[in-house]
């Protein structure tokens, strides 16, 4: 029989070298409590054709039990790249550094296959803390390299599909001072209507960086007769315009690098010396429908004594992601409908809320000395992960994710959590309280 529990960290250290206790990640979600019921997509989206899809309210069932917020960290599933171009720049080793930054940008992409449902559009005011320290990604880790971004979502309803536009700039920065930029791709829903639902991510990325190099990679856009429709392909040059390296492989398996020009091969496989850079990890063995991996399996979580140390604005703690996680749709669908209902009405109440005004999201709180860095985040939602910053609070704050279009006030303050729609809770407890 599955315990739905695996051992991720057999032997953890924290930042005097001492053993912590191991973490006990789940490897499955709970089965359903009910029966799914199947829903036309086609007869609730049908009359929003050349819309924006973000502003369109979908039924449960065509969610995932994840947050928005979670699926911005999820990105952070192979950060031991970044953890790699640390150390390979402390050796001087500069073009390795931004080859593996340039793996860790595609490999963000390698969950989407066949993931058919989207997560949650992220509550005002809502937030998310993780504490992953098998990966080292906390504030109190070893000092190394921080990430962060800022980000919005164009999409456009064509009928048989959805295309989606991420618009904002995700940031690297390493502890010697090193930076990255770049933005991220299309990406396309297919098959809406007929056919098997796929997508794709197609476009070009830069990654530009603040010393000698940067980096171009294109993801092919799919065609009729293409067989390598996850195909990527790129290079890094010096300031001066010199190719330095090259790179090729498919956004779903595998990146490589090569000195030999990769633009007029389709696979690495046809390169002699290629080096591996990154592969995809191995999928999960009990995925569920939402065909989600074992990294985003353990993202709604909520391990022994998490909740208690949880603000009440926490993803993991919103009524409809939980109910939808335990296989509850009627009261997944039901508590989704009333959180929205609520927030239009925060909204209405504040005309300075408005989705178009640019707003100010925290990227990052220093725990250690009670400061906040704060940026101008635009639109959607700015996202700090990184492993950077030692702190003495007994709450491990390792990678927060804050929702950017909260209304201001206070000269930019965020909201108390009284002012959240999930911020009602049990005397006593940490569980939410319904109305």
């Amino acid at each position: 029989m599955l315990s739905g529990k695996e051992v991720v960290d057999s032997q953890t250290h924290d930042s005097s070298n001492n053993i912590q206790a191991q973490i006990r990640r789940r490897s499955r979600l709970p089965d359903p409590i009910e029966k799914e019921k199947g829903i036309s997509l086609w007869s609730i989206i049908k009359d929003s054709v050349g819309k924006d899809l973000t502003r369109v309210c979908l039924p449960v069932y065509f969610n995932e039990p994840l947050s928005s917020l979670q699926k911005c960290f999820e990105d952070l599933e192979y950060s031991y790249l970044l953890d790699q171009a640390y150390q390979h720049g402390k050796v001087g080793d500069s073009l390795m550094r931004i080859l593996k930054v340039a793996a860790f940008a595609a490999s963000g992409y390698a969950s989407s296959v066949a993931r058919p449902c989207k997560p949650f559009n992220p509550l005002l005011g809502e937030t998310y803390e993780a504490d992953y320290p098998d990966r080292g990604i906390r504030f109190f880790a070893e000092k190394g390299w921080k990430f962060w971004g800022d980000s919005n979502l164009k999409s456009k309803f064509w009928g048989q599909s959805i295309q989606v536009e991420p618009v904002g700039i995700l940031t690297l920065e390493f502890e010697d001072g090193e930076i990255f930029q770049w933005n991220k791709v299309t990406t396309t829903i297919h098959n809406l209507i007929l056919g098997k639902l796929y997508c794709s991510h197609h476009g070009t990325m830069h990654i530009k960086g603040n010393r000698q190099y940067s980096c171009k990679l294109k993801f092919k856009e799919p065609s009729l007769l293409d067989r390598n429709p996850h195909l990527v392909q790129g290079f890094v040059e010096d300031n001066n315009g010199n190719k330095a390296s090259f790179l090729i492989g498919m956004w779903d398996e595998s990146i490589y690098c090569s000195n030999s020009d990769t633009s007029k091969v389709k696979s690495a496989d046809q390169l002699k010396g290629a080096s591996l850079l990154w592969e995809k990890n191995k999928p999960a063995p009990n995925p569920t429908r939402y065909n989600l991996s074992s990294f985003a399996i353990t993202l709604n979580e909520l391990t022994p004594g998490l909740q208690e140390k949880l603000p009440p604005t926490d993803s993991r703690l919103r009524p409809d992601q939980r109910h939808l996680e335990n296989g509850e749709y009627e009261k997944a669908n039901a508590e989704k409908l009333r959180l929205e209902r609520r927030q239009r009405m925060t909204m209405a109440g504040n005309p300075g809320g408005s989705s178009k005004t640019p707003r100010t999201g925290r990227i990052a709180t220093k725990v250690d000395t009670g400061k906040q860095e704060r940026g101008a985040s635009g639109m959607g939602a700015s996202t700090f992960l990184g492993s950077s910053w030692r702190h003495k609070c007994p709450v491990p704050a390792v990678a927060e994710v804050q929702a950017a279009n909260t209304p201001p006030r206070n000269n930019g303050v965020l909201p108390s959590p009284m002012e959240h729609p999930l911020a009602s809770r049990r005397e006593g407890g940490g569980a939410l309280c319904e109305e």
